[in-house]
């Protein structure tokens, strides 16, 4: 996957990047990628795509839970690769499995991510709204987006995994969303993810968190 660079995406990450609203903090970053190959990215397809044959021959039939009929399709398992290309891209240090990663994928419209960005981006709208004269956020975001993988012919997903292996979430957080912005004809991947941390949990670690010289004192203590 090849980093796409884009003036309006990087606009939209410096003013997402840290946005204290006193007692939370909301970050986001808008991220582009062409779907070739590059470094890895050969050897790691590879080995997603046997991952999905390998389950296909284990899966049963009669198990209603399996993602069986999804997979049967090779343009479907090649989406998926590129959707966990993307996240291997976004959180390098994370191991996604191609098959729990399929579980955690739902298919959604741009009215669904409309809905969830004016419930828990309102804030961040208002704050872009009085530092900014041309549109609101959630339109200068569709204009970016736009702008790189063409919205109207996008497949859009929303990375939603168990909250116990979510890579994602950070230390306070109180919600976390992914958004993957897939153009088959183009070829690309816009990924946006946006969180909300607590300051107030952020504080209380810093405050729990045992001063320098005390580290020293212990260690000087101990037989090394």
């Amino acid at each position: 996957m090849k980093f796409l660079e884009y003036t309006n995406l990087d606009r939209l990450n410096v003013f997402l990047g840290h946005l204290n609203l006193g007692e939370r903090t909301i970050k986001g970053c808008l991220e582009a990628y062409s779907c070739k190959h590059a470094g890895s990215d050969k050897r790691l397809s590879l080995s997603l795509e046997n991952e999905m044959l390998d389950y296909l021959g284990k899966s049963s039939d009669t198990d209603s839970s399996s993602p069986v009929d999804l997979l049967l399709s090779r343009s479907s398992r090649k989406a998926l690769i590129y959707l966990v290309l993307t996240l291997y891209q976004m959180y390098p240090d994370y191991d996604f499995s191609a098959v729990k990663a399929h579980q955690f994928f739902s298919e959604e419209s741009w009215d669904t991510f409309k809905q969830i960005f004016n419930n828990y981006m309102f804030e961040a709208s208002k704050e872009w709204t009085e530092k900014n004269e041309d549109g609101s956020l959630l339109e200068v975001i569709y204009k970016a987006l736009d702008e790189v993988v063409k919205l109207a012919e996008c497949e859009i997903y929303v990375y939603n995994p168990n909250p116990n292996a979510d890579p994602f979430l950070e230390e306070g957080a109180i919600w976390s969303f992914c958004f993957l912005f897939y153009n088959r004809k183009l070829k690309r991947v816009a990924g946006f993810r946006f969180c909300c941390t607590s300051n107030l949990a952020s504080d209380a670690f810093l405050t729990d968190s045992p001063p320098y010289g005390e580290d020293e004192e212990i260690f000087a203590d101990m037989d090394m």
